[in-house]
């Protein structure tokens, strides 16, 4: 997902039983049109070591994406500490593990607020297509046809987006 237009760029159907091996395929379906990807903000579902080394390495002389992704799960609500303006923690050494660099990512201020934008943007979006949409469960079977089911319901999702992006507000 574009955070700005809040535009779903690529569309990814997995049958594994959980997101940790699905960092890449998913960054590999995004549009050829997006022509780079600067940060990919994910949860702790998607997040494995081999995974983030995969997608942040360089490759055919790009740079990877910078990714942010909760290396655990966190309970609801803020703590006062959370709350209060402090310096970003020190960087850690170079012996630290990806999981501790992860970490630290997530704790600087850059880090908190770019993680922030992920819950006001794809979780909407879910929102937007169980409720706006009507779409609750998929109606055919087979990966196939799951993936072509789930285009179809993202391409919806996205001309409804668009429509409402070029529309005027009517004059009173």
């Amino acid at each position: 997902m574009e955070i700005e237009s809040r535009l779903l760029v690529g569309v990814n159907v997995s049958d594994a039983p959980n997101d940790k091996g699905q960092l890449k395929p998913t960054l590999e379906a995004v549009s050829p049109v997006i022509e780079s990807v600067e940060a990919v903000l994910v949860d702790s579902g998607f997040y494995s070591a081999a995974a983030v080394v995969g997608v942040e390495q360089p490759s055919e002389g790009k740079a990877g994406p910078m990714i942010y992704a909760a290396t655990g799960r966190k309970t609801h609500g803020r703590t006062v500490q959370e709350l209060e303006q402090r310096a970003d923690p020190p960087a850690p050494g170079p012996e630290a593990s990806i999981k501790e660099r992860m970490k630290h990512r997530l704790e600087t201020k850059q880090g908190r607020e770019l993680y922030a934008l992920r819950k006001q943007t794809i979780e909407p979006i879910f929102g937007i297509i169980k409720e706006t949409l009507g779409f609750r469960r998929f109606s055919l079977r087979g990966l196939n046809n799951v993936r072509t089911e789930w285009t179809l319901v993202t391409l919806a999702y996205n001309f409804k987006r668009l429509f409402h992006i070029g529309s005027a507000p009517l004059a009173a």
